[in-house]
């Protein structure tokens, strides 16, 4: 029996977008069900937005993500960040590089570290916070 901790992230009324803007980044297979779909839109204006979102990339990455109905409350901000690691330097820096596409924020552009890593960290253009770290990677 296996366990697997994975992010689940609120995008409010842009998961359909923003899954899909990860797929292009960490490829893989996506899939998207709707409260309408599920018959839980109790609101019509909810019956399109994604109730659930499942993109289980390439390197057996996953990432979740969903709207809220109208009249739920959401997170206004989050103290989380995704953290991206290994030693694929060619995978990690393509993720880094698809990310930073329409980035808010390039927090730490990616380059060599002090501890001999390759790193960056930015927040995308979703307002998700990013950390990639290449290990033992040329900078």
């Amino acid at each position: 029996m296996a366990v697997r901790l994975n992010p689940y992230i609120n995008l409010r009324d842009r998961a359909r977008e923003g899954l899909e803007f990860y797929h292009s980044v960490f490829r893989g297979e996506l899939t998207l069900s709707t409260f309408g779909e599920a018959g839980m839109a109790q609101d019509p204006a909810d019956a399109d937005k994604v109730m659930h979102g499942q993109l289980e990339g390439e390197n057996g990455l996953l990432l979740m993500a969903s709207d809220a109905p109208s009249g739920m409350a959401g997170p206004e901000v989050s103290n989380i960040s995704v953290s991206l690691s290994g030693d694929d330097e060619e995978a990690l820096t393509r993720y880094w590089n698809g990310l930073a596409e329409g980035a808010t924020t390039i927090i730490e552009p990616l380059t060599k570290a002090p501890w001999g890593d390759t790193f960056g960290m930015l927040t995308d253009r979703y307002g998700v916070t990013w950390l990639v770290n290449i290990s033992g990677a040329a900078g």
